[in-house]
């Protein structure tokens, strides 16, 4: 989320937490934390999905169960039972497959792509959340239902309070010549330094500062917005070794170690320069939200709230690196809905490594 003077975007471009940008990072007042549920290991969640995907047409997506603390796969089919349960989880009868609904999303791609909507695959719900916010009206919002129509049961309209709208801040601020953004995750490639950030803030800017007014540390290389949302800045300083850390906004930072994907169900957390450190989980994957300014597919689905001022920032679950806030809806104070870029892709697509 971009931190703008004025702006005409309704969907938001959010960015959360932020690696540190120094050792001693400034901290904000105010900034809290909710306690996390208790996390899925992570080679459970790699292999429920793992199971999942082999099952095809079989399965629809696998989820963490936070009050059993047990892996859930949808099965479509009850021979697929034991399988499950070898691998270590519990197996759940549904109607829709994960090939049916990737069909869903790819009806609401082409009839409802409707700035002020977003969709997700949920498999607890097994069924495609969509999310219209309140500028979804009038003619936008007959064509959204005639989609859903179409669809059936297999998707759900949910209504977002406030509308999407873009904002740009998140842990440790970095400023670009019009905006203030988040710095995510510090990153190598090749062994130089550079750090990840929302693709929207790299477009917003090629320069950029720990400091308002300051001077400059890193120059944007390369900025992927619509579509995807990340950016990659490489630090002046060919010989900086910036720590991989998020600020979490009470004294202490967390250590990053590496990176994974996002699982339904999964507990995270995110930090922010405007509203610190705060928690949540994931509840949707395979994420499209319709921005004025494009669509952005691929993302993580949150009910972490985010305001702003925290655009590019941190999604982490304890030492791994999750995602870079791109947008949503909502504040903290009333609760929101927030996206983000998987940091797993990005560092693909980039050739990177977490230090």
């Amino acid at each position: 989320m971009t931190n703008r003077p004025t702006s005409t975007a309704r969907l938001t471009l959010a960015g959360t937490a932020a690696a540190a940008l120094a050792a001693t990072a400034v901290l904000l007042p105010g900034a809290g934390a909710a306690t996390a549920a208790p996390a899925a290991p992570a080679h459970q969640a790699r292999a429920a999905a793992a199971l999942a995907a082999r099952l095809g047409d079989r399965a629809a997506g696998s989820y963490y169960d936070a009050a059993s603390r047990r892996m859930v796969v949808d099965i479509t089919d009850r021979s697929a039972t034991r399988q499950v349960l070898a691998a270590g989880a519990v197996p759940r009868l549904v109607p829709y497959s994960t090939a049916q609904l990737h069909s869903a999303v790819a009806t609401l791609a082409k009839q409802a792509r409707i700035a002020g909507t977003a969709w997700s695959i949920d498999p607890r719900q097994d069924k495609v959340v969509v999310t219209a916010d309140p500028t979804v009206t009038g003619a936008k919002r007959t064509r959204l239902n005639a989609a859903l129509k179409a669809l059936g049961g297999k998707a759900v309209l949910r209504h977002a309070a406030t509308a999407f709208k873009p904002l740009v801040a998140g842990g440790d601020a970095i400023w670009g010549s019009s905006v203030r953004c988040s710095l995510g995750f510090n990153v190598t490639v090749n062994g130089a330094p550079y750090f990840l950030t929302a693709g929207h803030c790299g477009n917003a800017s090629s320069t950029w500062s720990d400091s308002q007014g300051g001077g400059e540390i890193g120059q944007t290389v390369d900025s992927q917005f619509p579509g995807t949302d990340y950016a990659l800045v490489q630090y002046d300083d060919a010989g900086a070794s910036p720590a991989s850390e998020v600020d979490l906004y009470d004294g202490s930072t967390q250590q990053i170690t590496g990176a994974a994907d996002a699982y339904v169900g999964e507990s995270v957390q995110r930090s922010g320069s405007t509203s610190g450190l705060h928690s949540g989980s994931v509840t949707g994957l395979d994420a499209t939200v319709n921005y004025s300014e494009g669509s952005v597919s691929g993302l993580i689905d949150t009910d972490v709230c985010a305001e702003p001022g925290d655009s590019g920032g941190a999604l982490f679950d304890g030492a791994s690196a999750i995602g870079l806030t791109s947008g949503g809806s909502g504040d903290c104070s009333s609760g929101g809905e927030t996206f983000f870029q998987p940091v797993t892709a990005a560092l693909s697509a980039e050739g990177a490594t977490i230090p």
